[in-house]
């Protein structure tokens, strides 16, 4: 199939953008297009103005203010990707981005556009609502922003005004030593849409015990979500396998599990259980320097 007709405009500004964008009901903003073009030639989406920002000057770019990274949101999933910076500070980030899509799409995909997007499987917004991100944007009343756990309304949703346009996210940078990651999902093939994916950082005081703890589970619920209660319960321990099991029980058994075609609510909420003890694991491990 092909995409129904529709306008194209390519604004020199960030306000030339949203001003389009609030006058035309049926536009949708294009980044990357990973997404938005293979729904159109689906004829799943079916834009009258397609409203291209990938031109507009200040909406790409990795950079450090105080204890956050920003992240432009025009920026390259790839660039992210290689970025030394986002490898230094946001090791969950450098982690999650190799299992977003495939080379190719990373080239043209943009960490915005995959926030905007709200898709429940993807990665960047997992590890965003794990480690408590902000999302900023623009309209044309003026600047708009919100916490990461406050965005995400469902699949392919969220609490983006309809006029408004993303403009950076914002990750926290933990401070101090002892830290680490872990990351699994399950999909059907490597960098396919994942059936259940977990997020976890973790940081030791120098006994291996745990002091911070961040866990998040994606794809099996409608958008994703932090397990706050586990990661309370999880601080002042050792992170053996009998307290990561006890503290995820709770959580797990109380997430709201998505009905699809493509898993089972038992299944997912097993795996999702699993994933999170073993990115738990991979945390723990990777803060006191154990190799897998």
């Amino acid at each position: 199939m092909k995409a129904a007709p529709f306008d194209y405009a390519r604004p020199k500004s960030l306000g030339e953008a949203a001003s389009l964008l609030a006058a035309h009901e049926d536009a949708r903003i294009i980044a990357g297009g990973q997404t938005l073009v293979p729904m159109m030639a689906m004829r799943l989406a079916r834009p009258t103005l397609l409203i291209d920002i990938a031109h507009i000057d200040g909406l790409s770019g990795i950079c450090e203010e105080g204890a956050q990274v920003v992240i432009g949101a025009m920026t390259r999933q790839a660039s992210a990707e290689k970025s030394s910076l986002v490898h230094a500070k946001l090791p969950l980030l450098a982690a999650a981005l190799p299992w977003v899509g495939h080379t190719p799409t990373r080239n043209r995909g943009t960490v915005g556009g995959s926030v905007a997007n709200a898709d429940p499987a993807a990665e960047i917004p997992l590890v965003l609502v794990t480690l408590d991100g902000e999302v900023r944007w623009q309209s044309e009343k003026g600047q708009g922003g919100c916490k990461a756990n406050e965005f995400f309304a469902g699949p392919m949703s969220t609490e983006l005004p309809a006029s408004a346009i993303l403009t950076e996210v914002r990750f926290p940078v933990w401070d101090g030593g002892n830290i680490g990651v872990g990351f699994h999902e399950a999909s059907a093939r490597r960098s396919d849409f994942a059936y259940v994916s977990a997020a976890a950082q973790v940081q030791l005081d120098g006994n291996g015990k745990c002091i911070r703890c961040a866990l998040g589970i994606g794809g099996a619920t409608p958008f994703p979500v932090k397990l706050d209660a586990a990661c309370a319960a999880l601080e002042g321990t050792m992170l053996d396998a009998k307290d990561i099991a006890a503290a995820l029980v709770a959580d797990v058994a109380g997430l709201d599990i998505m009905v699809d075609g493509h898993a089972s609510p038992a299944y997912r909420r097993r795996v999702a259980a699993a994933l999170a003890a073993r990115a738990l694991s991979d945390a723990r491990d990777a803060a006191t320097g154990v190799r897998a």
